[in-house]
Order: C-alpha cells, then structure tokens, then sequence
C-alpha cells in the first residue's frame, strides 16, 4: 500500500500541487467488482483546499488515473455501516449517497479518521459520522497496521515542511562529497550521525562557556525586576491621589446637578404662577362691571361685554394636571362661577324688561298703521337689542339655561305682538278689498248684498285655518233669450248673485291685485328683517351646525377641563339638529298667524271674484321665487310655499268652475242662440290670462289650464248645437268657432295652435255646410231634371245621345227653364235672405260673408248646369233664362235693399 501510494503521490497529485494524506482500497458495493482508490488530498498552496479524489487503473497499461473528485466540504454524512462489528462497506454523502466496500476494514476505519482529522483542522464544519466508533474520532496515533498509514499521516500532516531551495543544495552537496550516500545508506547514515554527535559536543562547550555571561545576564534582570517594584509603588500612590481628586469632582459634579434641577424646577413653578397669574386673574374694574355695571348706557355695555368676554376666557382656560388641588385655582373658580351666575341672573332680567318696554312703546304705534296697509317697523327695537348681542353669545356660551328661557320669552313676547299686528293688518287689507267688491257692485247697481254683509263676511272669514270652503261663482242654468237680449242677460247674472268674469271692472281687478302685492310687500321684509335679527341677536349662525338652546349637554376641554358647568336639561325639551332648524322653529312659532291670515284672505278674494286667484297665483310664484333665491329653507319661503299650494288649488277650482258653467248652459227653445256665453267668458278670461301672465313664472299652469277650457269649449259648442231647434246646428258651430279663431288669433296663444287651427277648420267645414244645405236647389226641377242626365251618363249613354232619350229630350229641356225665369229667381234669393238673416246673430257680423258664399255656390250650380247643357244638347242653342251677370245684379241689389 506504501509503494501504491508513493506512486499515485508522484504520478497525479504532485504535477497537480495536492499531497496526499489518506487512501483506501474500494469497489462499488452490489456491483461486480472493479477496484479503485479514494484518496483523501489537500492543495500545498493557500488557501488548502480539501477533495476526495477517485483514482482508477487504466485499462490499457498499468498507469493510474484521476477519474472523479469531490470537495470535503460537500460531504455531508459518513456512514460506517457498524460500529461494533468489522465491516468494510461506508457510504459518503455528497450530492447523492456513494455506497463502497473496502478491502479491508482497517483501511476503511483508517480512512474515516483521516476525513476526520482534515474536517478539524481545514473546515471545521458541522460533518456527521454516523455509526463511527468514538475511538477513530480522537486525535490518538492508532497501533497495529494502521500506524504507517495513520500514524505517518499524521506527522506529515502535523511536522512535514517542504525543503527550502537552499537546504536541497546542501543535501545535494553532501550526498555529492559521499559517493556512497545512494549505494550505501547505511554508511551515509552513520557518518551523518557522527558529524551530528561532533555538533552537539561542540553547542555543549558553547553553551558552558557562556555561564558567566548568564550570571551577570540574571543579575541585570534582579536589578530590573527591583526598578519596576519601586515605580510600581509610586503609580499607585499617584493612583490613590487621583482616586481622591476625582471622588471630590464628583461630590462637585453632583452638587451642580441638584443646583441645576433646582432652578429648572424654580423656572418651572415661576412659569405655572405666572401662567395662572395671566389667565385666572380678572380685574376689579371687570368685577365691577359685571357685579353693577349699567346695562342701559353703550358704555356701560361695552364694560359689560368686555368683562364678560374676560370671565369666559378666564373660565374657560386650560389647566394643566395638578392645577385643579391648587386652592388659590379653587377659590378662582369658585369666584369665577359666582360671577357667572350673578351677571346671567341681571343680564336675564334686565333682557325680560326690554323686551316688556319695548312691546309696549310698540303697541303705542301700533294704532298709527291701522288706517294705512302697512306693518309697523321694529328697526328700533332690533337695533337696540343687537346692543345685546355679543352678551347672548356669552349667555350662550356659559348659562345655557337661562339662554333658553330669554329665547322662549322673546318668542312668546313676539308672538302675541305680531298676531295683533297682522291680525290689524289683514283686518285693513280685507276691508280694502271689501270696499273694491262694493265698488264694483255699485257699478252694476244689481247686488243686493250690503257692506255690513260683506264685512260680516270678512268677520266669519278672519281666523279660520285657511281652507276654502266656499266654492268659486258659478252660473245656474243661464238661459239664452236669443241675439236681443244678451244686455239683458248679463243683468240678470248679476242680478242672481253670481260674479262671472264680465262682471268685475278691470281697474277694480287691477286695485285688488294692488292690494294683494301690497300685503305680500308688507309681510316679506317683516319676516327677513325679523329672521335676519333672530340669527344675530341669538348666535343662531345658519352656516354651522351645533346643538340649539333647548338641548346642550355639558361639553369638556380637549385637555379633560370642564369650563362651564351646564345645568341639567329637562328630558321634554325637543332637540334640533341645527341652528338653522332652530332659526326656522322660532320663526314658526313668531309667526305662526301669517299662514292662517294669508289663507283667510286669499279665500275672500276668491270668493269676491274666482278671477282673483289668477292674480294671486302670479304674485305669490313671484314672491316665493324670489323668497327661494334668498334662502329656499327659509321660514318665508316655507310658508309662501304652502301658501302657493292654497292659491293654485284655487286656480285650478276655478278652472273647474269654468268647465262646469259650460257643461250647464241650458239654451231656449224659441230664440236663437248666436255667441255663446261661456265662449265670451273664456274670451274675457284668455285676455285678462294674458295680461296677468305676461312674464309670470308659472306660464305652464295658465298652459294646462288653457287646454283643459278650449277642449270643454269645443265640447260644449257641438253639444249646445246638438241640442239647438231655434238655430241650425252648422249655425251655431260657424258662428261660435268663428269667434274662438277671432280670438285665439288676436291674443296669439302659442300653446293653442293647435286649436286655433281646428277651430278655423270647424269654422270653414260648418259655414260650407250652412250654405249648401241653406240653399238647396234653387232651381229645384231643372236639378232634378239633370240629375237624370247624370244618371243616364253613368249607366253608360253617351252624353251626345242623351237628349235622344224620351225623358230628357231638348222640348221637355225647354219646358224646364221656362219654369225659372229671372224674376222667380230674384224672388227666391230674397227669401233666402231673409231666412239666412233670421238664423244668424248681430255680434258676430257673419251676413255677408254667408250671402258671399251662398253667390260663389250659385254661380257654380248655373256653370255645372250650361256644361252640362253644352255637352249633352250640342247646337241646340238652349240657354238659361238669366245669365251670371243677372245673378250678381240680383245678390247685390238684395243686400243693398236689407
């Protein structure tokens, strides 16, 4: 084994710079056997680097070559198999698990403790042996076999050293002066180990002549070793002085640090005194103020609100921990709610007392504004509360009770004066509009109700809830007397009580829409002058969002500091979410009369005349419009909003009156009808609509309402006309359709169009209907005459051959005509005229333009019948007894002559 690993040592790994130093002999295990080497290697250069080298014989000499090799410090795991029993097989772990059989088990375990030794000494990593006997694992020289293998492993790997250049020449020299050396090495060694011994006699002699020198050598560090024990001895007491002086630097360094902390903490508290010194200290001149200060006198205010705004910032400061058990900051405190409390308590009650002496300063001038429609002003009043204002804020803020109890009794205090004021109020404007409803009565001289009934009637109307119970004027089953006595008839209307649109004289509409603007003038500065003061005078800001006065809860500082102590609420008391909402509840309850006064009046309006409504429709839209651009959450705009609801429910009432008015118009039997009077009241409406709406923003009820009449107008028409035995129904539709077309063409109603177009169609359809069945057949045999002719033509005989026929030769043609000379003629176009002149009526002016059309229709029955002389009786040379000239000498003479 020594010579096989000399060679492999000489052959492979010296040309590669490695020594080997471990080697055993292997085969695969399981397989057939083909003998290798592992060799256990390490580089000579650093860093040394540790491989398992498989080595194998080559299979076409008796050389060896390296055929795999593998780094020490992949193998993970060495397996012996056994420890207790000799076996030759292990496996090493690299990559996978190589499993090998050795020749022997002496090699095997040789080549384990070689791994072993080089894992200790090059790599110290963590390998692990398993089934490996502790004794291959210590650092021992093994006996037996192993120990020229092992063991001279081992002193190479602990002594060897490569020879210098140097010491190879010298061996080479001395083997070179010893020819024998390779011969003989016996001889050599002997003689090398003769000069050894002639050596080391003469480093004896050396060394025991230098015995003196060591003496003196040993006396020298005596010396030295006594120099060093003084200086030792002086360092320490230097070092026990030292110990001294930095004992007293520290006593001096810890006596400046109590000093330090000291004044730190005397900065500290002077900081805490000043600080409560600042904040917590209120002047006697504020004490004063708010203890007696005058709360009549500005200046006195001003001092007022000066200490008040001090007390608030000295109560609401924030203390900082431990403040609270000071009792200087107690006493403070306590000083501070005293105050609190006394100045809410007079500033409460001197508040009350304005507000009883103002109502009464105010109710003097109240009975000033009776005579006149006007409100009286409360600039006054407000101007000199919002001298308060900025006082409210800190009763606000500080007593919140009390705040509320000054907002309820501003509230109940207002309410009782502005409903006797607007109670005053709408009693004038009721009497105004009593007094325009008496005018206009007194016109007509044909109403029998007085004043006193009238007023009785604003009396029963004033206080009510607004609802209109009476219904808009109707008129009960008017009944036509025919074209002379339309005069008459609209006397009679009146007569019964009944207030139609005709009725009302257009300056006492115009002095009742002056009267509503005027209320709605008075009432819509009143609310804003009085909201706007509310949000100033109580801190009401509508912009933010806050708990109102009827419900606070105790609030506390950031710092955990309660500023003020809030009294408990009562649990009954409603809760708002915002100061805006607070806002309009009190205008609410201020105002709560302004609703029911406003409905009382529109239903008296309404009831003088239904027409009012569509004044109170447009000014009420104009004023809720512009209430809403203001504030659309506004007390005012909610309430001329509900208002608005009232009014157009009236409007569309009396809309509904209107159609009813139609669809109970009854017509005489023995007159004839001529215009019909809901036609002429939707005439009078339409134009009085036009004037109202006329840049109004609710153009789109007048729209709908618009629709709804010309239908129930055009229904009705057709059935009056229906139902009319004096007058030809195409009479009554010419004439009536006529006059809506007038009139819907004259005010140009753009969303009746359609309508004014199906009423011209009417018009025109009715009117060529009237005049052919009006005049008939003039020439009543020559057309029956003809239309045998035209008979005759249709079954087939050509027109040249029907005078051949016995019925219609030319002698029975002649005979015919001989029968209408032009004085019979010229007769029955008179009667006809008078009959036509009989049917229709004077207001519509409709007689010529039927004669007209009556001439334009004769005229074409004489041309159809000289075409159809001239085609079926050629070169006869018959003719009609009158020409058309004579014709139109007869129509104009007869209506020249009526």
């Amino acid at each position: 084994m020594t010579a096989i690993k000399h060679a492999l040592q000489r052959d492979i790994f010296t040309p590669n710079d490695e020594r080997l130093l471990g080697i055993v002999n292997v085969c695969k295990a399981g397989k057939k056997k083909k003998n290798c080497f592992l060799c256990a290697t390490v580089t000579t250069e650093r860093p040394v680097q540790v491989k398992v080298v498989k080595v194998k014989k080559s299979d076409k000499g008796d050389f060896y070559k390296r055929q795999q090799a593998w780094e020490l410090r992949d193998l993970t795991v060495v397996d012996a198999k056994d420890a207790s029993k000799e076996n030759p097989e292990f496996d090493l772990h690299f990559e996978k698990v190589y499993k090998w059989l050795a020749s022997s088990t002496a090699e095997k375990n040789s080549f384990i403790s070689c791994i072993w030794k080089l894992n200790q000494r090059y790599l110290r990593k963590k390998l692990e042996f398993v089934n490996v006997s502790s004794q291959l694992l210590e650092e021992s020289v093994p006996s037996g076999e192993s120990q020229s293998v092992a063991g001279g492993d081992e002193d190479a790997l602990e002594e060897y050293q490569e020879l210098s250049a140097r010491e190879e020449q010298d061996i080479e020299s001395m083997m070179e002066m010893c020819e024998f050396a390779v011969s003989n090495a016996e001889a050599f060694a002997e003689k090398l180990f003769k000069e050894l011994q002639v050596l080391d006699g003469a480093n004896i002699q050396s060394i025991m002549a230098s015995e003196k020198q060591v003496n003196i050598l040993m006396q020298l560090l005596d010396e030295a070793l006594a120099e060093v024990d003084t200086i030792e001895g002086k360092l320490s007491s230097y070092e026990e002085m030292l110990q001294s002086v930095k004992d007293q630097m520290d006593q001096i360094s810890q006596s400046n640090r109590l000093i330090q902390i000291s004044n730190t903490n005397n900065g500290k508290l002077l900081d805490e005194i000043q600080f409560l010194v600042n904040y917590m200290d209120l002047s006697k001149g504020h004490i004063r103020a708010l203890q007696e200060g005058d709360l009549t006198s500005p200046r006195g205010i001003e001092a007022c609100i000066s200490a008040s705004e001090a007390l608030l910032q000295c109560m609401n400061v924030a203390l900082r921990p431990g403040h609270e058990q000071l009792a200087a900051v107690n006493q403070q405190q306590k000083l501070f709610a005293e105050l609190r409390d006394t100045f809410a308590r007079r500033l409460t009650n001197h508040l009350n007392n304005v507000f009883v002496h103002q109502g009464h300063d105010q109710s003097s001038t109240l009975s000033q504004n009776t005579a006149e429609l006007t409100l009286p002003k409360h600039s006054p009043l407000h101007r000199d509360l919002l001298r308060y204002a900025k006082l409210m804020e800190w009763l606000k803020n500080t007593h919140r009770e009390k705040y509320e109890g000054l907002s309820r009794t501003y509230v109940d205090y207002m309410n009782r004066l502005y409903e006797r004021e607007i109670k005053d109020f709408f009693e004038v404007a009721k009497i105004k509009m009593a007094g325009t409803s008496k005018e206009a009565k007194g016109k007509f001289a044909t109403l029998p109700r007085k004043e006193s009934a009238l007023k009785q009637e604003t009396e029963s109307l004033h206080g009510s809830s607004g609802k209109l119970t009476g219904s808009t004027s109707s008129l009960n089953k008017l009944t036509v007397q025919g074209s002379n006595s339309r005069r008459s008839q609209s006397s009679s209307l009146l007569d019964m009580g009944n207030m139609s649109a005709s009725d009302m004289d257009v300056a006492d509409r115009t002095k009742f829409d002056k009267i509503f603007e005027q209320v709605l003038s008075e009432l819509e500065p009143l609310c804003l002058a009085e909201q706007d003061f509310i949000s100033k005078f109580f801190k009401l800001q509508q912009h933010q969002t806050v708990l109102p006065p009827l419900a606070q809860p105790e609030t506390e500082e950031a710092d955990g500091s309660v500023p003020s102590r809030m009294p408990p609420q009562a649990d009954h008391r409603h809760s708002v979410s915002s100061e805006k909402d607070m806002v309009r509840l009190m205008m609410n309850k201020i105002f709560q009369s302004i609703e029911p006064e406003l409905n009382s009046l529109i239903a008296l309006g309404d009831k003088i005349d239904s027409f009012h409504s569509l004044y109170m429709l447009v000014k009420m839209s104009h004023h809720v419009w512009t209430a809403e651009n203001v504030d659309p959450a506004s007390f005012l705009s909610t309430t001329l909003g509900n208002v608005l609801v009232t009014v157009k429910r009236n409007f569309d009432k009396c809309i509904s009156g209107q159609i009813k008015q139609m669809e109970e118009v009854k017509i005489s039997k023995k007159s004839k009808v001529g215009i019909l009077p809901f036609v002429t009241r939707f005439e009078e409406f339409a134009e009085l609509a036009e004037t109202i709406f006329r840049n109004a923003e609710r153009r789109g009820d007048l729209d709908k309402a618009y629709v709804k009449l010309i239908r129930a107008v055009f229904m009705n028409v057709e059935k009056v006309a229906s139902e009319s035995q004096k007058t030809p129904r195409d009479v009554v539709m010419m004439e009536n359709f006529h006059h809506i077309f007038s009139t819907l063409s004259r005010l140009k109603i753009s969303c009746l169009d359609a309508e004014r177009r199906e009423a011209k169609h009417k018009y025109t359809d009715h009117l060529q209907s009237y005049v052919i069945n009006s005049l008939g057949q003039p020439l009543e045999k020559l057309n029956h005459f003809f239309e045998g002719v035209e008979a005759r033509v249709a079954q087939g005989v050509r027109e040249e051959e029907v005078s051949y026929q016995l019925a219609f030769n030319k002698q029975e043609l002649r005979k015919v005509i001989k029968e209408y000379p032009g004085k019979e003629v010229k007769k029955g176009l008179d009667n006809l005229y008078k009959k036509v002149d009989k049917h229709l009526c004077e207001e519509e002016s409709l007689l010529q333009v039927v004669w007209h059309s009556m001439q334009d229709e004769f005229i074409r029955q004489y041309k159809h019948f000289e075409g159809l002389i001239g085609r079926c009786y050629p070169g006869s040379g018959i003719t009609m007894e009158f020409t058309i000239q004579d014709m139109l000498e007869y129509f104009s003479s007869i209506a020249q002559s009526h």
